[in-house]
């Protein structure tokens, strides 16, 4: 027989307003468990969701950043990270919108 995976119950406190807009979700413990998953797809990879860097990554990232730049897609306009190396050859990627 195979183990059955544990569950583990986490609770938090909502404000009058997010627990008015999730009144007409029929299972909102599913609901949460997807948007959780959603959110934690998009967390950024430097600093896990925290907003801020270490001083110990911000190390790692001056010196990512001494070879690379940030800079705003043309096409989307979404800020993504270009190598300066590669950045004024014809090898920069470019993406379909």
């Amino acid at each position: 027989m195979a183990p059955s995976k544990k569950h583990e119950i986490i609770t938090f406190k909502v404000d009058e307003s997010l627990s008015h807009a999730m009144q007409g979700i029929g299972n909102r413990s599913e609901f949460i468990r997807r948007a959780i998953l959603a959110a934690l797809e998009n967390v950024c990879p430097l600093c896990l969701g925290a907003g801020t860097l270490s001083p110990e990554q911000r190390d790692h990232w001056d010196r990512f950043a001494a070879t690379h730049n940030v800079e705003q897609c043309e096409n989307c306009h979404a800020m993504h990270i270009v190598c300066a190396a590669v950045a004024g050859s014809d090898t920069t990627e470019h993406h379909a919108h």
